[in-house]
């Protein structure tokens, strides 16, 4: 029986549209996929290999049973289609070598993001999602995790030393990206002689910064449990205390990745105190805000899902939220500055100067 042209265009678009639906469902096999290569160290082996690895060499580094050299071959053969591995041929032998995605999980490189893909796929951050129906219907102005688990995420993290250390690698992984960035808008930091970085965990990018300028003043600003083991030099200090109260006053405040993990209310209050802080600089002095931008219509589509993933994230985990520019402009002005620039730096995120 022939089907009319209609009825054939309505099936293709039924199709379609059963393609785009399951890729969506089954898109968590990618990231699990990749999570599990990255826990058996693939992309270390194939780096320290120094050429095109084949299956049955990897399968022996990796020391695998016989019988999971197919499963391996068949993680490969998605992850390749996903762009994190290329194929070639050692003496007629199909061979495997890393592309530049999967040259971010070289744990010896100071790029290595691993400890991103660890976070960000742990079960503490994926179980949560089981109770969205639930968090949904109850009107009690929790976040998602905290519907899940019974207490925040913060509190998890002040309990579990280990799931800590976890989120403070998966932080300083990240900041160790500013370090190309830094070369671009070195700019931004002339002329300062002090700096606070407010919740800057582990010091990463002050450290960097204070490399790029070791005449400044430095000091990360964090929570007691977060800089008590930590020890800097004249001129790279750490010092505990809570953002909400107040911050120590100097040039620039810097706020790497901080006001996407608060709403408007709490974000407002975090920028009025960071005006206190360098109100003795008059006009002179600014805050640094490094964080995302969204911006869907300039944005190619893979960018802009990307940013709308985090913000996803940022509301389920914190209560916070990624911001487009006009809500940057909102937020800034409602906190007494009187002017601000937005460049983009990193790929995907945005370095955000902000003026009294």
């Amino acid at each position: 029986m022939a089907f009319s042209s209609s009825n054939g265009s309505e099936e293709s678009e039924l199709y379609h549209a059963q393609i785009h639906l399951y890729k969506h469902v089954y898109n968590f096999v990618s990231s699990m996929a990749l999570k599990s290569v990255m826990e058996l160290g693939v992309a270390d082996i194939i780096h320290n290999n120094g050429k095109p690895i084949t299956l049955s060499e990897l399968a022996s580094s990796l020391k695998l049973h016989p019988s999971k050299i197919g499963v391996l071959h068949r993680f490969l053969r998605l992850l390749t289609h996903n762009g994190f591995f290329a194929k070639t041929k050692v003496q007629e032998e199909e061979a495997y070598v890393l592309t530049s995605p999967s040259k971010l999980l070289i744990t010896t490189k100071p790029t290595c993001l691993a400890p991103i893909v660890k976070g960000a796929l742990h079960s503490s951050s994926l179980d949560m999602w089981h109770s969205s129906k639930k968090w949904f219907t109850e009107d009690k102005g929790l976040t998602l995790y905290q519907t899940a688990t019974n207490e925040s995420f913060w509190d998890f993290l002040n309990g579990n030393p280990d799931s800590l250390i976890m989120f403070q690698e998966a932080m300083a992984a990240d900041s160790h990206m500013f370090k190309l960035a830094l070369n671009e808008c070195k700019h931004v930091f002339d002329n300062l002689e002090s700096l606070v970085d407010v919740g800057g965990g582990n010091g990463v990018v002050t450290k960097l910064i204070n490399e790029a300028f070791p005449h400044m003043k430095c000091i990360v600003f964090d929570q007691q449990q977060v800089v008590a083991n930590c020890s800097g030099n004249e001129n790279f200090n750490f010092v505990a205390g809570d953002m909400f109260k107040s911050i120590p006053s100097a040039d620039a405040i810097l706020l790497k990745w901080v006001l996407h993990d608060w709403n408007d209310e709490l974000s407002l209050k975090i920028l009025k105190n960071c005006k206190e802080a360098i109100s003795h600089k008059g006009k002179e002095g600014k805050v640094i805000i490094i964080d995302i931008a969204i911006d869907e219509e300039n944005d190619d589509p893979e960018l802009t899902e990307l940013k709308l993933d985090y913000d996803l994230v940022m509301l389920t985990m914190f209560n916070g939220k990624e911001r487009g520019k006009k809500e940057w402009e909102n937020l800034i002005y409602e906190a007494g500055f009187s002017n601000y620039k937005i460049t983009p730096i990193c790929g995907f995120k945005s370095l955000i100067e902000v003026y009294p």
